[in-house]
């Protein structure tokens, strides 16, 4: 069997929440801004109602928010592992189309058709890209226009990583207005306390974003008419509308239904009173509907309703990524053990693994499964277990004592029969040391598949970060901080016995 799909039949085998199938679930994206999570909401909720008071079949409508910037969400919709998500004009023409100048919405649905997409359902408002500064700095300097920036090139540029990449971000710009700036990569959650701060002088703004006129920031004018319009729309598979004919006809009725002051207003909610994106979205569909003004402090946000589930799945994350790390690695090791040469290759792979930042893993890793969520994530998880595991396995059979081997060779016992009676039950107490290490690493890292909708604690740090809400982000931190402990404590007792074991035995 090819390896990719070994990999994936045991991993599906471990991993029972997965269900990506075609089933009667809408599956609504966003991407990890405050304004894409409140749209997934606005958009599911108007969904679900219809469906359910359609008595329909397929009632159930799934929301898959803080999927990551764009290229991920979009390669989400074209794998179907979403099936719609909010997006904007200008991106789907430059970033994703790469069409050269604007085209018209009808000239983008036809460039999309051949690639099983359709965009539809204009929301009402734009949400342009811009650069803004602190007033009393923009005034200091006599800065009003784009094209002001470029006679002061001492000036720091904290922009997003997305913007520094897109063709009509940082790259366009530059080139448009001759910016000889150097700007560093800065997340957009974090970067208006960066602004207020001083700590940089200008960053990149959302049209809509709340804090602009919280902050009293300007906005730049964009003098050499650079940015395109970026009008909200929905991005679809071409087969929804016959899939979930009750839900798409409702969507239908969001064409025109949010102004620019509404979104900034719903922005504001969240990231100014901390309001869920659920209510927010509730309250825009129902204005008459009350709901909870904003979340009860720290100790609320930690023992929120969604902690059992987060914690289920960053559990199901870390046993399902160590457990396949286990089969693999252990045999692995044991075959590998006794001959230095493939042992110095094995192993010097997987310690070349470890160096691969964890983002880019799991985008290649998406690539190459095409799939989004929990399998991506427990596979990278994986890759980075498989280290210590291999190395405890190979360090502890090398440490049994030659004599031993040679005992058991006089004994009559063959290879495998000598690692499982004698070599292996001594080397114990190393191959669990090293699955120690590989689930601590695991409880850890398992934070960053909320990055990719794999769910988990790291759910609520992803949130946290687009609000820069530094009590989420420890809402979610210190529970997953409390599940390694846990975890080292489980190891810790489990070592205890079995080096009791031998005491116990010798006292018989």
């Amino acid at each position: 069997m090819h390896l990719k799909n070994y990999l994936l039949a045991i991993s599906l085998v471990l991993t029972s929440s997965i269900s990506w199938s075609a089933d009667q679930v809408l599956r609504i994206g966003s991407k990890r801004f405050t304004e894409s999570y409140t749209l997934a909401h606005v958009l599911a909720q108007t969904a679900q109602t219809a469906t359910a008071s359609a008595n329909s079949k397929s009632g159930k409508v799934e929301v898959l928010a803080g999927l990551g910037n764009t290229a991920i969400v979009y390669a989400a919709l074209q794998a179907g592992n979403i099936d719609l998500y909010p997006e904007y004009t200008g991106t789907i023409d430059q970033e994703i189309l790469k069409n050269k100048t604007p085209s018209s919405l009808a000239v983008m649905r036809e460039q999309l058709k051949p690639l099983g997409l359709g965009v539809d359902i204009a929301l009402g408002f734009n949400n342009g890209y811009a650069l803004a500064m602190r007033a009393d700095r923009a005034q200091a300097l006599g800065i009003r226009r784009l094209s002001d920036l470029a006679g002061h090139p001492s000036l720091r540029l904290g922009l997003s990583n997305e913007f520094i990449g897109r063709a009509d971000g940082w790259p366009g710009l530059a080139k448009r207005y001759g910016f000889p700036h150097q700007p560093t990569g800065l997340d957009h959650g974090l970067a208006y306390d960066a602004l207020s701060g001083g700590q940089i002088d200008v960053i990149d703004i959302y049209t809509t974003d709340a804090k602009i006129a919280h902050l009293g920031l300007v906005v730049l004018q964009d003098d050499g008419a650079h940015f395109p319009r970026y009008d909200a729309v929905v991005l679809y598979r071409l087969d929804v509308p016959q899939r979930f004919p009750a839900a798409w006809q409702a969507l239908q009725s969001l064409a025109g239904s949010i102004d620019e002051p509404a979104m900034i207003s719903m922005n504001a909610k969240a990231e100014l009173q901390g309001k869920s994106f659920e209510a927010i979205a509730a309250e825009h569909l129902l204005p008459s509907a009350k709901t909870v003004a904003a979340t009860t402090g720290f100790w609320g946000k930690l023992w929120g309703p969604d902690l059992p589930r987060l914690t289920l799945q960053h559990l199901n994350l870390v046993l399902s990524s160590v457990g396949l790390a286990s089969l693999i690695g252990l045999p692995l090791a044991m075959l590998v053990a006794p001959h230095a040469r493939m042992r110095g290759l094995l192993l010097g792979f997987c310690g070349l693994l470890q160096t691969v930042p964890a983002l880019a893993l799991l985008a290649a890793l998406i690539s190459w499964v095409e799939r989004i969520g929990t399998l991506p994530a427990m596979l990278a998880l994986t890759l980075y277990a498989l280290l210590p595991i291999m190395r405890n396995t190979c360090t502890g059979l090398a440490e049994v004592p030659a004599g031993l081997k040679q005992a058991s060779m006089a004994l009559g016992l063959t290879h495998w029969q000598s690692l499982r009676l004698i070599e292996l039950p001594l080397a114990l107490p190393l191959v669990l040391a090293g699955i120690r290490t590989a689930t601590s690493i695991a409880v850890g890292t398992a934070t960053i598949a909320a990055f990719i909708g794999a769910g988990g604690l790291g759910e609520r740090i992803v949130t946290g970060l687009a609000l820069n809400d530094r009590e989420l982000l420890l809402a979610g931190a210190l529970p997953a901080a409390a599940l390694a402990l846990l975890f080292e404590a489980a190891f810790a007792a489990l070592a205890r016995g079995l080096s009791a074991r031998p005491t116990a035995s010798s006292d018989k």
